[in-house]
């Protein structure tokens, strides 16, 4: 077994590795940019080496620089995570040649599974159901258009060497493909440094499902049954289960078996993904290889048992699989959820900057430990650190087991409920969403299901709750505990002292000087055991009987609602009102205000001050580095036509015109870094 192994990647999976390793007894070396500096996988790793300046390609994807660390530090061993070099062929050869091993397979399986057109080939060869398309490199935005008009739309146009995500369009018609060629191009090069681009038939209302295979030097390669991984937003995996809820016993053993043909067909040892389009009739094909251990890897791990990372640890030492396939146990039922640093009200727009507030929820489970039947939160992550701009947009992986689907999916919502995130925005209102759409619950679902269903983008109201009032309860009970603490202090003017009352009213800030107002009535307040009785709509309204313990600067609350147990997050003062409460509970958030019913009367009197008019600006949506400008003064665009190029978090981010409009003035430039609303640019 090795003494040191080092950890060729950063943030989540660098962490996850280290933990694994550390209960293995073997030595860890992290390497970092000079963005990641204080990172918490530089932390946890026993030794850590500096690789170079924040974007990636110049640190994270220079082998010479790793290799050298790994020399430097006496590692025997690199394990590259996923993203990176670790699906590169050449890295991984290069590490065999230094005399070390790569905690991965042997660079030729990479080579021939790793390419997503070679993939493709050697699967037809091994009789493995393929996808209709053109698999040779295409040279250039027309020879697409026409290879498209030959397959038939809609086509997928997929970068060779891509991956989550990146690299990756879907076209509808001719002005699809030609504009969706250049970006896949574009991003692939920048992400891979590699811009081979082919294209293959989209299955519509598919379902996207993998299996998850490993492999040993001695030949043996099992399954490790799949993973549904269709919810998904442009084609990067959102929600993740295992197993399916969709697929019959037969065809999870068929596509099992292929699987591990196909992994067998290229000697394939150590972790790997055979993934599959899955028709509505279970009907499957083959759609790519991941040569590398998958973001969603835990919930394999959580109904198995089994430490993923461990296992290709010991593969890459020479050790066999110490089970067989009809060892592998299938026990309960495991939902991942990504969350990550992006604006789901704001068309998921990535979202950088300093973690003001990180507090996961409570955990039951560990990385590279045997509990079960918990909740476990993967992260890189930690209190007032930095969310980078120059890598992915992951905070964390939050994983739940649960006995049966129900379960998962009830522990995962109470479990997002106390995810704290604050100083930058996360999709975990959108993911909250999700968990309680009811095609989602009965498991009728495709990867267009967010299209569908979110086709207008993602808003406030589009967030579901079976009883709204109760955030308005919470909004009632916590500020009468405030007024109870308020009335204890002491050295209080005779006469003004602080009277507690019973009626109140809460006065809901629906925006743009909108407010809905709720009569409350709370009584019983035993402020020793945290309860009260609170009636929204007055003293006949609906009752409330909240007990709950929490302090009054916690941002999680926890207690109990009826006799029921929930988590809800609260905090006191918002951006446009200091005095207002803002209340959250299953993906729904409110902002209130709770007042006397005499200070409600003056506050609807109150004028409301209209923010001022950015119509005539291009405002930057995200922060990012401006890579491009499309206009110039005096000329007239067309609505649709592209104005900018913003690059943030390894995504372009293209800006259009949201109608006709004359190009006044260009205010930023290319190569600066624009902050949220920065201007662009501005209109006559």
């Amino acid at each position: 077994m090795f003494k040191k192994i080092l950890v060729a990647n950063r943030g989540e999976i660098a962490c996850r590795v280290i933990k694994t390793a550390k209960k293995m007894g073997i030595a860890t070396v992290a390497v970092y940019s000079e963005a990641d500096k204080d990172a918490r996988h530089v932390e946890l790793a026993d030794e850590a080496v500096l690789l170079g300046p924040a974007p990636s390609r110049e640190s994270y994807l220079v082998a010479d620089k790793i290799l050298a660390a790994a020399k430097q530090t006496g590692a025997e061993a690199i394990h590259p995570g996923y993203g990176f070099l670790s699906e590169n062929e050449d890295f991984a050869r290069r590490v065999e040649e230094e005399g070390l091993v790569f905690i991965g397979p042997k660079h030729h399986a990479i080579a021939a599974m790793g390419d997503k057109i070679a993939s493709k080939k050697l699967a037809s060869e091994a009789k493995v159901n393929t996808i209709p398309g053109h698999n040779e490199p295409i040279l250039s935005a027309e020879e697409a258009v026409t290879i498209a008009q030959r397959v038939g739309y809609p086509v997928m146009i997929k970068a060779s060497a891509g991956g989550g995500g990146k690299g990756l369009r879907v076209a509808f018609n001719d002005k699809d493909c030609f504009d969706g060629f250049t970006s896949c191009r574009n991003e692939a090069r920048a992400s891979f440094g590699d811009d081979r681009v082919f294209m293959e038939k989209f299955v519509e209302q598919p379902r996207h499902i993998e299996i998850q295979v490993l492999g040993d030097a001695q030949g043996q390669v099992v399954y490790l049954w799949e993973r549904e991984c269709s919810i998904q937003r442009r084609h990067q995996k959102v929600i993740e289960e295992a197993p399916s809820p969709f697929i019959s016993e037969a065809t999870r053993r068929a596509m099992g078996e292929q699987a591990v043909a196909l992994a067998k067909a290229v000697n394939y040892q150590s972790a790997g993904t055979v993934e599959f389009v899955v028709g509505k009739d279970q009907s499957f094909y083959f759609l790519e290889m991941n040569t590398r251990l998958q973001v969603e890897h835990p919930v394999t791990e959580c109904i198995t048992g089994l430490d993923l990372v461990e296992l290709m640890i010991r593969v890459a030492a020479g050790e066999p699989l110490p089970f067989t396939q009809d060892e592998i146990r299938r026990d309960g039922w495991a939902i991942e959820c990504r969350i990550n640093a992006e604006d789901p009200f704001r068309n998921f727009l990535p979202s950088t900057g300093r973690l003001v507030k990180y507090q996961p929820p409570e955990t039951s489970m560990e990385a590279a430990s045997d509990e079960r039947f918990g909740v476990r939160v993967d992260t890189g992550v930690y209190e007032g650190g930095e969310i980078p701009m120059f890598y992915d947009s992951m905070i964390a992986k939050l994983i739940v087991h649960g006995r049966d689907r129900d379960d998962a999916i009830q522990k995962m919502r109470e479990a997002l409920n106390g995810f704290v995130i604050r100083g930058i925005s996360s999709n975990i209102p959108f993911q909250s969403a999700l968990l309680a759409h009811p095609d989602f619950r009965r498991g009728d679902f495709n990867t267009g299901f967010i299209a569908q269903h979110y086709s207008a983008g993602f808003h406030a109201e589009d967030v579901p709750h079976d009883d709204p009032d109760f955030l308005v309860a919470l909004a009632g009970f916590i500020r009468r505990k405030a007024r109870e603490r308020e009335a204890g202090i002491t050295g209080q003017m005779r006469g003004h002292e602080v009277r507690i009352e019973h009626d109140y009213v809460a006065v809901i800030h629906e925006g743009e000087g909108r407010y809905s107002r709720h009569p409350l009535n709370i009584t019983e307040y035993v402020g020793a055991l945290g309860e009260a009785m609170v009636k929204v709509g007055g003293p006949d309204g609906r009752p409330y009987r909240i007990v709950s313990l929490s302090r009054l600067n916690d941002t999680r609350i926890v207690g109990t609602v009826n006799g029921q147990p929930f988590v809800a997050q609260a905090e006191r003062g918002t951006p446009k009102a200091p005095l207002a409460y803002r209340i959250q509970h299953n993906g729904r958030a409110i902002e209130v205000t709770v007042l006397s019913p005499r200070a409600a009367e003056l506050h609807a009197l109150m004028p409301y001050k209209a923010p001022p008019d950015t119509s005539k600006l291009l405002l930057s949506p995200m922060p990012g580095l401006l890579v491009h400008i499309a206009v110039q003064p005096g000329q007239m665009v067309q609505a649709g036509e592209r104005l900018a190029v913003i690059e943030a978090m390894k995504m372009e981010n293209i800006l259009t015109a949201s109608q006709d409009v004359k190009v006044a003035e260009v205010l930023a430039k290319v190569g600066e870094s624009l902050a949220v609303d920065q201007s662009i640019l501005r209109f006559e």
